[in-house]
């Protein structure tokens, strides 16, 4: 864990932080006005413009575990650019989406992306994908607050509830009074400050560095961290390879911006289709770019600890921009990077306790939501934000005093991952047979569900390939169980687009 305890930071650096998670819940309040129907809580209206879905969208899935501990793969010896391998699958994976997924979401006006299997499949189908969203979501963002937390508790010297509570309220305030409209436009300040505390975090270390620009540049070449292509098919150390990234990257890419109502909500918050494919498509260009400048950190951390700091090479790379920020960086610029920390596990929070209130209303029970008065509606979608914020605290607390690795933590991040690979091989299902029997779809859920967590667990296979075969599985079962099921003409049992 980020050794952040044994670091004191100045008060000014503290009240930085403090004024900081204030005015992004007083942001919140004030977008909040005006917000007085669940379309625009959940929709934004439908005018929201372009620029901002697409920082949303990258600010989004940009959390603190990313800010933190991508630098540390180009940090670590043997480390390099690799990485930057994954972020070119992942603008594949959002090509795919933008032709065969994003038109799904248009054609009749979707209001969650698992509206689809309801038309397709029918809507025991519907409420099972959304709740492994569900499930996924509040499990995986409440362990980002819990290592967004532990960090905040170090620094701040808190008790862990307390950082919970401070992380949780802030989060929570916008997204009850703004709604989505709200989440966006923080998002977009949230991007803001995570990236010029990057560019601060880099400029501050070539600056610091004797020789400069050449300097790090001549260490990044002769340590090989300056290495971006590895073209082996199967890399015998199991590091990421180019194919293993373009892959494996386009399948998880697939999943999250096409299958994930995290993500997937942000498009109908677009004027049209054409605004909300120009957000999705060039969010992988600025991912990969981001990704550029964390791992140019990386790089840079190794050649600073290496000059001035020698003992410090061999940390753990997850802690090694932490111990840089905390006891390396001047005062109040500290301060500035630690509210970076802190903005990119924001944006993506509010981003999920939004979308998941979304997704129990409208895919659960719809009806009976729908029949209510809007101000009723309203309160109940603000309650259902509430409900899911402290659900995600309970998640954080609950994996606190149980003394989480950081190993278990990173493994339980990645459930969002594959749970969107399950949901995506139904999306394929509905693109290639057009539509099934609900009970057979669902069989293909709970079967690719049992094979993932068997392989998660028993296997030592890399993440990278969790969501390919999650999609696989519930493609293949699904397809497989429809042709058995007409071979020996039974009916297909598809419920209407009117059941509920």
């Amino acid at each position: 864990m980020i050794p952040l305890a044994t670091l004191a930071i100045h008060p000014i650096d503290v009240a930085i932080i403090a004024i900081y998670l204030v005015g992004t819940t007083l942001l919140g309040i004030w977008l909040g006005n005006g917000g007085s129907s669940t379309n625009d809580f959940f929709l934004g209206s439908k005018n929201l413009p372009t620029w901002a879905l697409l920082l949303s969208i990258v600010a989004t899935e940009t959390s603190t575990v990313t800010f933190l501990s991508v630098p540390g793969l180009a940090f670590e010896e043997g480390g390099n650019f690799g990485f930057l391998q994954l972020a070119l699958g992942f603008i594949v994976g959002r090509v795919l989406v933008l032709i065969f997924l994003l038109p799904l979401y248009f054609q009749n006006e979707i209001s969650t992306a698992y509206e689809v299997f309801q038309r397709r499949f029918g809507p025991s189908t519907r409420r099972l994908a959304s709740l492994f969203f569900l499930i996924a979501r509040t499990l995986g963002d409440g362990l980002r607050l819990f290592l967004t937390a532990i960090a905040l508790q170090q620094v701040m010297q808190l008790p862990f509830e307390w950082s919970v509570a401070i992380l949780a309220v802030a989060t929570a305030i916008y997204a009850l009074f703004g709604g989505v409209r709200s989440v966006v436009w923080n998002d977009c300040l949230q991007f803001g400050v995570y990236m010029a505390g990057a560019f601060i975090a880099l400029s501050v270390i070539l600056v610091r560095l004797p020789g400069g620009t050449e300097q790090y540049f001549q260490f990044a070449s002769e340590t090989g961290r300056l290495r971006f292509f590895d073209l082996e098919l199967i890399t015998a150390s199991g590091h990421l390879s180019l194919w293993a990234g373009l892959l494996g990257g386009a399948m998880l890419s697939l999943a999250t911006h096409g299958a994930d109502q995290l993500i997937v909500q942000r498009y109908p918050c677009a004027k049209d289709q054409r605004s909300a494919g120009w957000a999705l498509l060039w969010s992988g260009p600025i991912v990969l770019a981001q990704f550029a400048l964390f791992l140019a950190i990386g790089v840079g951390l190794a050649c600073y600890f290496a000059e001035f700091d020698p003992a410090k090479v061999d940390i753990p790379g997850d802690q090694a921009l932490a111990t840089f920020i905390v006891g390396e960086l001047p005062l109040g610029i500290r301060g500035i990077i630690l509210a970076a920390v802190f903005a990119a596990a924001m944006s993506a929070l509010s981003s999920s306790v939004n979308s998941s209130s979304s997704s129990l209303l409208q895919d659960f029970v719809r009806q009976a939501w729908s029949d209510l008065p809007e101000k009723k509606r309203l309160r109940l979608a603000r309650a259902f934000t509430l409900l899911f914020t402290l659900s995600q605290a309970v998640v954080a607390i609950i994996a606190f005093r149980g003394h989480f690795a950081e190993t278990v933590v990173n493994q339980a991040l990645a459930i969002a991952g594959f749970s969107a690979g399950l949901l995506l091989g139904l999306f394929f299902v509905a693109l290639t047979l057009g539509r099934a029997s609900s009970s057979l779809a669902n069989i293909g859920l709970l079967t690719g569900a049992v094979v993932i967590t068997l392989i998660a667990f028993q296997t030592s296979i890399s993440g990278y390939w969790y969501s390919l075969i999650c999609c696989g599985t519930s493609f293949g079962v699904t397809v497989f169980l429809s042709f058995v099921s007409s071979w020996r003409g039974e009916p297909s049992q598809v419920a209407s687009l009117e059941e509920d």
